[in-house]
């Protein structure tokens, strides 16, 4: 392995267990002797990669941005009904939030704004929303009197409080929860020729298909001699089946 190799490793490493600790214990708390014991290196090794918890911070929440702006221009380039691929991202993004602890930790650093943020997750989700909403409507999937922005209001306030509930309890991102709130929004949302074929549980591809970020893809992105660590207590211990909250 090249010196550049095990730089990068390091680095992700580093990622992965400062997400731990945001995650846990939020920016304030989170101490860098932790996040750099977590991956197993010293103090000097991260102060190598990153020059205040800040830095590191911004990195975590970069990769979790990543990540989920994956998810969501997925949900915008598929093909078939814009209804069905709303559906479906929302899934996709719930079970990005259960596999990967950089995608939940950098959720949860966006909503702190700890100082310093280049980014807005909640207005991308929102503008993600929107897209699809408009699209149904262009193409006539909205029942008679339905409009994407009273819609997309309550889709958001549907899916953001379900994020935030998942941090105390991460049953709140299993397919059946998500798959009752569109079992109570399609009928209402969907014109009636649409509702029979919409699936609220979601169309996507398995969870062996969903994209995660680079510091939690794997042993491959620990530092030497770090092994792969489990995710937060609370995850749920079977993979999720078939998103979404950005706060």
């Amino acid at each position: 392995m090249t010196k550049q190799d095990r730089a990068v490793r390091t680095r992700l490493a580093l990622i992965r267990s400062a997400a731990e600790q945001f995650e846990a214990r939020g920016y304030v708390r989170a101490c860098l002797a932790q996040i750099s014991a977590g991956a197993g290196v010293s103090s000097g090794a991260l102060h190598f990669h990153f020059a205040n918890k800040a830095a590191v911070a911004e990195a975590v929440e970069h990769e979790a941005a990543g990540a989920l702006r994956a998810a969501a221009g997925h949900g915008r380039d598929a093909d078939g009904s814009a209804l069905q691929r709303l559906v479906d991202v929302t899934h996709h993004v719930a079970r990005l939030l259960c596999a990967d602890v950089v995608v939940r930790a950098g959720l949860r650093l966006n909503a702190e704004e700890y100082g310093g943020r280049t980014r807005d997750l909640r207005r991308e989700w929102r503008e993600c929303v929107q897209g699809l909403l408009a699209e149904a409507e262009g193409r006539g999937e909205l029942a008679a009197g339905v409009t994407p922005q009273r819609t997309s209001a309550v889709v958001l306030a549907a899916t953001t409080g379900i994020e935030v509930l998942a941090r105390e309890d991460q049953g709140w991102l299993t397919r059946p929860s998500l798959t009752d709130l569109w079992h109570l929004l399609l009928p209402c949302l969907a014109a009636p020729r649409l509702v029979a074929a919409l699936d609220p549980a979601g169309s996507g591809p398995t969870a062996s298909g969903t994209p995660v970020s680079g510091a939690a893809a794997g042993g491959a992105a620990q530092a030497e001699p770090v092994e792969s660590g489990a995710d937060a207590p609370g995850v749920p211990a079977q993979p999720y089946a078939v998103g979404f909250a950005l706060r």
